[in-house]
Order: structure tokens, then sequence, then C-alpha cells
């Protein structure tokens, strides 16, 4: 039995979750072995020195693809089977032309700035932003001349707009970069609204990006190229990797521009290992289920920390008020709320952290996405190298904690919480501040 293939697709609508223990492997050419193997190996052997000499031509570029013509396996630094097969059925998720899988979110990150940017150019952003993200646009991007406008999640478009043209830059813009939901506060931009913005700005000559990181929401909750983004961007580490067991990154978009990602990657050597595709492959199967557990619980925990005493805010996508801008931006763009709580505890730093070194069920640790639930405190940790006000700015606080929820027993979570919560002795510091 042959793998299921486009052509199978176009017989009955598969669903995703159903395609990723099949979708692109033909067991019969790995002695029928049911999973895909390991392909542990650097470099593959050619049939003839013509096939050699056809293969490289495509990988560089030389001449375009004849009809059905697939570009053949050649170094483990260009292509690889497990990548291959990988790459194919991430793409199955967001509707991509192509995917180019990284060992790293901010090797994929990076790499799409450094392909799309250039000195003079301008690139517009979203704040919040992952730490890492934010570093590398004001440190290594101001570094070799590229401008950058920060924008704020409550600013309306036509102030977007007017910043773009008050810079005198307007004619050099070159990308809309967006983080939504926004890494710690779930602060959500309008995907639509951006790309207007970039369609303004384009010319015949020039083309104005759109690209989206959405590790927040990994490939179930919201599909942003279907948004009008021109590249989407995951943090594979995250829940497509799922086990806290990897680390990877992920950049989608149209065949046009996947071929300059990929180019630029082959040449800087950042993809991903065979054996790190082989643990995504493993990890894609039960993605949808997963993710389905974790939004749940996500749901039960932010609502539970909605009605405590010793909680100031929440902030979940989940516990949006009907009506206003972001809660409609959320039903326009999202199909669940997501698995991220970030709450404000009554108090600052010392509440903070008397809060996390009490959990026992819940792990103080950075990252997001695993099936284990994660507790940080981002003005400390994950966003520590973010301007002080800056921060002050975009709501990262002493008393901001923030929680990517696992696929435990909801209940197991909440007593938790509630035993980590009652350790914190908030009327004494109460009392110490009035006096």
């Amino acid at each position: 039995m042959t793998s299921i293939t486009k052509r199978h697709m176009k017989e009955h609508d598969f669903n995703p979750e159903s395609l990723m223990m099949t979708y692109g492997y033909k067991p019969e050419l790995s002695e029928g072995a049911i999973k895909c193997p390991i392909f542990q190996t650097s470099t593959f052997v050619f049939k003839t020195a013509e096939e050699g000499k056809a293969f490289f031509e495509l990988a560089y570029g030389l001449r375009e693809k004849s009809p059905k013509e697939e570009l053949g396996l050649i170094y483990s630094r260009i292509n690889n089977p497990n990548l291959e097969i990988l790459e194919n059925r991430l793409c199955l998720w967001d509707k991509a032309d192509d995917c180019a899988v990284f060992e790293s979110g901010m090797s994929a990150i990076s790499t799409v700035l450094l392909e799309f940017l250039k000195p003079g150019d301008l690139l517009v952003y979203s704040n919040p932003l992952y730490g890492g993200t934010d570093h590398f646009i004001h440190h290594f991007l101001d570094k070799i001349g590229v401008h950058t406008i920060g924008v704020m999640p409550d600013q309306r478009m036509d102030e977007v707009t007017q910043m773009i043209k008050d810079s005198g830059k307007a004619d050099k813009l070159a990308m809309i970069f967006m983080e939504t939901p926004a890494n710690p506060t779930n602060d959500i931009v309008d995907i639509e609204s951006f790309s207007q913005i970039a369609k303004q700005f384009s010319t015949d000559e020039k083309k104005v990006l759109v690209a989206v990181d959405n590790t927040y929401m990994g490939p179930l909750w919201q599909h942003p190229l279907q948004c009008g983004a021109d590249l989407v961007m995951y943090s594979a580490t995250k829940y497509i990797g799922g086990h806290s067991d990897l680390i990877a990154g992920a950049v989608l978009g149209n065949a046009e521009l996947m071929i300059r990602v990929k180019t630029l990657r082959t040449f800087l050597g950042n993809m991903v290992s065979p054996h790190t595709a082989w643990l995504l492959l493993r990890s894609l199967e039960t993605l949808k289920i997963r993710m389905d557990q974790q939004t749940q619980n996500a749901q039960v925990v932010a609502n539970y920390l909605n009605n405590h005493s010793k909680v100031e805010n929440v902030y979940y996508l989940g516990l949006l008020e009907e009506g206003t801008e972001a809660h409609i931006i959320y039903k326009k763009q999202c199909s669940a709320p997501g698995a991220m709580v970030s709450f404000d505890i009554v108090g600052g730093e010392k509440e903070a952290f008397a809060f996390l070194n009490n959990l026992k069920l819940m792990k103080l640790a950075v990252s997001l996405g695993g099936t284990e639930s994660l507790a940080e405190h981002p003005k400390t940790m994950t966003h520590a190298g973010v301007d002080l006000g800056q921060m002050q700015q975009m709501n990262i606080t002493d008393q901001l904690v923030r929680l990517s929820i696992g696929v435990e027993n909801a209940k197991d979570l909440i007593w938790d919480l509630e035993q980590a919560l009652s350790k914190i002795e908030i009327g004494a510091t109460l009392e110490l501040t009035e006096v």
C-alpha cells in the first residue's frame, strides 16, 4: 500500500490530522516499514552523473523544473527524506505551498528577516514580541542599517499608516512583522488589517510582505496565510514538537517566497537534523489531540484564576469581553482561545516568585506548548533583555506570571494553583505598603 498523496486527497477531502501518519511517505521504499526510518546520512548516491547534474541545476536555481520533475536527494544540508516528509505534512495545516524547517524558532525568524530586509529598508513590527525576536530587531537589524517602527496592539490602523508616512521612509517599507497573540500578554492584532496596510505601500516593483509568528496558536488554532499574511513562522519546539525534547523552527508560505527562504537556509546551513525531523514527524501524529486537550484545560484554568482574590487580571483570549475590538479580531481569525494564560498576581515580584516556588505539579521553566504545564516570570526570564521602559509600556510587570497549560487532568492543575496561591501572604505586604 502506498502513501496518501495529493491525488488521493482530491478523491476525498481528508482532514490534516488524518494524514499525519502517512502523507508523503512510501513504505515500499523503506523495506515496508510502517513508520518512516531516520535517514541518518550526510549524502546520497546518484544513479548517474547526468542525474547528479540535473539535481544540482534545480538546487542552485540554474533552470526551471520541468513538469512533474522533483528535486532529487543530494546532501542533507539541502534535503533529506525526513525533512521533506515533515515539510510536506506541515503544509497541510496552513494550506501552504511549501515549508522550510530550521534548527530553532529564532533560526527561522532570523533567516526570514535576513532574506527579505536589507540596509535602508523599513520594518514595522507589533509589540510585544518574544524576547529573542525583540533583541534581534533592536540589536542586530539596527546594526546593519534596517530602520524599524514598533506599534502597540491598541493603535488604530490609521495611526500606524500615519507613523509610516511620518517616518520619511514609507517608500522603503519592506515588511510588517507580527506576533499574534503576543508573548506574554496575549495581545491580539488584526492580520487582515495589517495586510491591507502592506498593500497600500506596495508597488509594482516591490511587494511589502506580511510575516506572522504564529507560535502561540500553533498550526491548529490560527492560520495567518488565510488572513492575508505572506509568511507564517513557528518555534516548532512548542506545540508542533510538543514534548519538550527538541529545538526546531518552521517557515511556510507561497512557492516563490519559499524558494528564497530555502536557498538562504542552504547556505546558512541552519536546517533541522534528520533525527529532529523524525521526532517532529512523531509529534505531528498527536498534534490535534494534544492541542485540543491543552485548550480545554486552559479555559478551566483561566476561569479559575479570573475568580481568585489573589489575582488582579487574567490575560486570555477566552476571557475577552464580547463586542470589544480585540474580541472581534479573535473571533475572526482564531478557532480557539489557545493554551497560554498570563495573569497579574496581587503584589509584585516577591508574590510572583512565592507562587512559582510553591508549585508542585506545574514546572518552573521557560518554553511552552509541551505536554506538561509550565510557569515562568516574563520580566526576569523570557523578556529580561527587553528595554525596561518598553516592558512597562507593554504591561510586562513584576506582577505578571505566564502559564503554558499541558495535558494533565484539569482538576489537578486547579489543585496546584490553589495550594501555590494559598502560600502568598498578601495582607502583610499591603500593610507594609500602607505604612
